[in-house]
């Protein structure tokens, strides 16, 4: 840790500058940098994140002690800069600050902020003589009172209750006949002063603080302790920020937009953060403080005339009616607009991105309190690096890194109409399993899915769960609702995979049949709701929604991830339709095809059945030839989709117990269809019962002991091949063995695939190349992966297996813990949304390098759920895989990501 605590700025000088924002946080080194590029800031210091850390260890009395002579000198800097004594009771102007937060990455709103500090009742009556103006000193004092006594003192109200100064100050107002704050009077505020420390002597037992430096130190230590508050953790969880970043204190001379007609403040923002346009915006209110712009209280205004004509445009308000009561900054301070209109475009020139400021003008003065790289929307991300891009401001790389992968979420999924999804119901909230919009009817079965939407209707498939057989009704579902399972659910897996949106778990949610509840309310099969897959939240009824376009912008910040990018993305597809899809958005190939998933469409299921049936291999063998033509179809046309490219096909995974029902009626009818008594399907049924079938009878299990089915789908796949081969295509098929633990495993299934692959050779007059290889699911085929890499000539790390077999957890069960373990701080994310590093990646390091030793042209890849997240995106190009593999419709976030880590 350094041993200097605090930082000064003030006067165009600072001891810190941008690129200390690590130690300053983000506020505090932009803080500096405005002072050194000559914008007005107030004077004032930073107090280091590293302090925040020391404070949680040490606790806050040996803290204040480490920093009481840095702050103390801080003061006094401030004090000289501004010309203004810190609890004044003479003839200095009283030095009134600002106590905020300030972490390394932008947490608006998260943290403690208190406002107009050192105020008291002798301050104000200076205050008031030297301003000349008695009601604004006195409202600056109440509002102290407020935030101070809300913030530090834990004046609160009680559950169900308004807040108790707020009920004082509504009190006064109804007496009054007053409906806006800025009609009370000087002496209504006096009264509110009192009145306001009678509430802090109720609710908080003691009297409210004269002293300016205790209200100095509460307010600093308040600012430390609302790092850990439970909104903060939130935050800091959604958006990855290590909780042992800590916050910086930044303690700043207050400037005063509530000193009337000639002040104001407000936020703004260097370009448009929704849309991306270069338009200058933003909110102001004359004789105001920073909160009110935010809080909703009194209605802001616009700070261009061209947005405040847009604002009345859309709320219907003439021209008449908004010059008289609605003018813009632009139009009624067209001298202080002009001054900010400046310093606006001399700060995005500085950082070369967009600002998000924040501003005061006290009596005709314009002052700079904050600035910050703005937040935006996926679809402003874009647009505004590729225009900086070319307008010569930034580079490439800049470009790249600036973008966030998970963004592009926006971009590729339908959103709702804003409009229409402020005046939606919600009804439940769930995981955000898979993002986008959906609107729909309730159907809960797969069947009545496929019917309805083949009737043209939109439909939402609701289910406890899903499972491999309501695959039909997925694919025409346009989203999908669960009761159960997690992010990594069959549910939320498959429906990434296919582009819809998906929710699970949601919140009150029973499915009983034919029908559900949420929360106690019953909807039946054709009630409409809407999903969005993006927050987790249903909603009743019908909502609009608009399908974003992939503009140009798009297409050439794609175009700059391809330019700068090592490891290559390929896609998780199981259909013709995926793959050209995937491939239109830039996928090279197929990672993982996943062969099980095409046994369930339409009378397929039989015939797996009637082979599953079969007793003897002359049995299964007539079955599994009535299965080849539909599988070589199959491929045919997944390899053509993917002409030129890789495809890695993954034979036959889950164990058979999955294409048989489990009900005694669809047992009847399964015995019925295939013409045997009910008791055969029954025993066979209760045969194939596995007590951890993760774990049993399945994967290259399956093809060691019913070789033939391994023999069907190899040849459907070298014959499918060979005919492309005919027609002029480039088919590149990699045939994938899944869940091997040892060399043995697949050198057994390895001949099979090579002797059935020569015979199609010999049959069709033409050779086609061809791989065998496998998937590294399990922890012993990373440890030996050196004797395995002797049959394989590619390894593909299925994560979501390994993960699961690594730690131990079932991902459709650790939905119940695992967010216990998260916010206990036993786990930092859940490790089958983000690969654990540590642990898991080291048992794919190791199966890399082992692999590699053995066979040094050995192709690497990863298939699981992981290969569309950027940090493990980010490990796998530093492990050195030539791919990741991922679902079609995060292919765009899966290559900006792998640019990202080649960049850095």
């Amino acid at each position: 840790m350094s041993n200097k605590r605090v930082y000064t700025f003030g006067n165009g000088q600072a001891e810190g500058k941008a690129d200390m924002r690590n130690l300053l946080g983000g506020k505090g080194a932009n803080l500096a940098e405005m002072n050194l590029i000559g914008v007005p800031v107030p004077a004032g210091f930073t107090i280091t994140t590293e302090v925040c850390t020391e404070y949680n260890l040490k606790g806050k009395e040996a803290v204040v002690e480490l920093m009481r002579a840095e702050v103390e000198a801080g003061v006094a800097a401030t004090e000289k800069v501004m010309n203004a004594k810190f609890g004044s009771t003479g003839e200095a102007f009283p030095l009134l600050l600002s106590v905020r937060s300030g972490a390394r990455a932008s947490m608006p709103g998260m943290m403690n902020t208190v406002l107009n500090l050192g105020m008291n009742d002798d301050a104000v009556k200076i205050v008031a003589e030297k301003s000349g103006n008695e009601k604004f000193a006195y409202d600056s004092y109440r509002r102290f009172i407020h935030m101070y006594g809300d913030v530090v003192m834990g004046v609160e109200a009680e559950e169900g209750e308004h807040n108790p100064f707020e009920v004082v100050l509504d009190e006064l107002k109804e007496a009054k006949g007053y409906k806006l704050d800025t009609e009370l009077t000087a002496e209504d505020l006096k009264e509110l002063v009192e009145k306001y420390k009678a509430v802090v002597r109720e609710h908080a037992g003691v009297d409210f603080p004269t002293n300016p430096w205790d209200q100095l130190w509460g307010a600093v230590c308040a600012v430390f302790d609302s790092w850990n508050t439970e909104r903060a953790i939130l935050y800091r969880r959604m958006e990855q920020i290590p909780d042992e970043w800590g916050t910086a204190v930044n303690v700043q001379a207050m400037v005063y937009g509530n000193m009337g007609e000639t002040s104001a403040t407000g936020v703004c923002f260097s370009r448009d953060a929704a849309t991306g346009e270069d338009l200058f915006n933003g909110e102001y209110l004359i004789n105001a403080q920073g909160e009110d712009v935010v809080a909703g209280v009194r209605t802001p205004l616009e700070i261009t005339k061209i947005g405040s004509q847009r604002w009345a445009e859309r709320n219907g308000t003439s021209e008449e009616e908004r010059q008289k009561n609605f003018l813009s900054m632009e139009e009624a301070m067209p001298e202080l607009y002009a001054e900010l209109n400046e310093v606006q475009q001399k700060l995005e020139d500085h950082y070369s991105d967009m600002q998000d400021m924040e501003f005061t003008v006290q009596d005709g003065k314009l002052w700079m309190l904050q600035t910050r790289s703005g937040k935006r929307t996926g679809a402003a991300m874009v647009k505004m690096a590729i225009d900086m891009l070319e307008e010569g401001r930034i580079d490439e790389k800049t470009a790249i890194l600036r973008q966030e992968p998970n963004k592009l979420d926006e971009l590729l999924h339908p959103v709702f109409d804003q409009a229409a999804l402020d005046a939606a119901k919600e009804l439940s909230k769930g995981l955000p399993a898979s993002p986008g919009a959906a609107t729909g009817q309730v159907v809960f079965s797969a069947d009545a899915a496929e019917k309805w939407a083949a009737d043209g209707k939109k439909v939402i498939l609701v289910r406890r769960e899903t499972s491999p057989e309501d695959l039909k009704g997925m694919y025409a579902a346009e989203g999908i609702l669960t009761e159960r399972g997690g992010m990594t659910s069959h549910a939320a897996v498959v429906a990434r995979g296919m582009g819809k949106c998906c929710i699970s778990s949601a919140a009150g949610l029973t499915v009983t049949g034919s029908s559900m509840s949420i929360n106690g309310v019953e909807y039946k099969e054709g009630d409409f709701i809407s999903l969005n897959g993006t927050t987790g939240i249903v909603y009743e009824g019908k909502v609009a929604t608009i399908t974003p376009s992939l503009d140009g912008d798009f297409g050439k910040m794609m175009d700059l991830a391809e330019k700068n990018t090592r490891m290559y993305v390929r896609t998780n597809a199981d259909s013709p339709a995926d793959a050209q899809t995937a491939r239109e958005f830039g996928a090279k190939g197929i990672g993982l095809c996943r062969t099980e998933h095409m046994f369930f469409e339409g009378d397929r299921i039989w015939k797996m059945r009637e082979m599953i049936l079969a007793e003897t291999v002359e049995g299964r063998e007539e079955a599994l030839a009535k299965l080849l033509p539909i599988q070589r179809e199959d491929f045919y046309g997944i390899l053509k989709a993917m002409d030129g490219f890789g495809v890695t096909i993954r034979l036959l995974d889950p164990p058979l117990h999955e294409f048989t029902p489990n009900d005694l009626e669809s047992q009847k009818e399964m015995a019925e269809k295939l013409g045997v008594d009910v008791k055969v399907v029954t025993e066979k049924v209760e045969g194939l019962h596995e007590f951890n079938p993760m774990l049993g009878h399945r994967g290259c299990r399956l093809g060691n002991t019913y070789p033939e089915i391994t023999v069907m789908q190899a040849r459907a796949i070298i014959e499918a091949a060979c005919d492309l081969k005919k027609e002029g295509l480039d088919p590149k098929p990699e045939i994938m063995v899944p869940l091997i633990g040892t060399v043995k495993e697949l050198k057994m299934q390895e001949e099979l695939i090579r002797s059935t692959a020569a015979k199609v050779f010999e049959e069709k007059g033409v050779e086609v190349d061809y791989m065998v290889g496998t998937m590294i699911e399990i922890p012993r085929a990373a440890l030996t992966a050196n004797e395995v890499a002797e049959v394989a000539e590619f390894f593909s790390f299925g994560t979501n297996d390994l993960t699961q077999m690594t730690f131990g957890y079932s991902r459709d069960d650790a939905g119940k813990f695992l967010p216990i373990y998260i916010e206990k701080g036993i786990l930092k994310q859940d490790p089958f949304q983000a690969l654990d590093q540590t642990g898991v990646g080291q048992l794919v390091e190791m199966g890399c390098q082992k692999g590699r030793a053995a066979r040094p042209e050995l192709k690497l890849g990863i298939c699981g759920e992981h290969g569309g997240e950027p940090s493990s995106v980010e490990f796998c190009h530093r492990t050195g895989l030539d791919y990741v593999s991922c679902s079609p419709f995060r292919v765009p976030i899966a290559r900006l990501a792998a640019a990202q880590a080649n960049l850095r």
